[in-house]
């Protein structure tokens, strides 16, 4: 009854990671969409 009382899933941990990834990729989005408004031929 030991292996009962071991988490598989740490959530509050695993929701931050997700969280923070999220946030990453939107602003890598935003900035390569960012330099492809902004580019300028000469």
């Amino acid at each position: 009854m030991i292996l009962t009382n071991i988490p598989l899933v740490d959530w509050g941990m695993g929701t931050a990671i997700i969280v923070v990834f999220g946030v990453v990729c939107t602003v890598m989005i935003l900035v390569v969409l960012n330099m492809v408004k902004s580019d300028k031929k000469k």
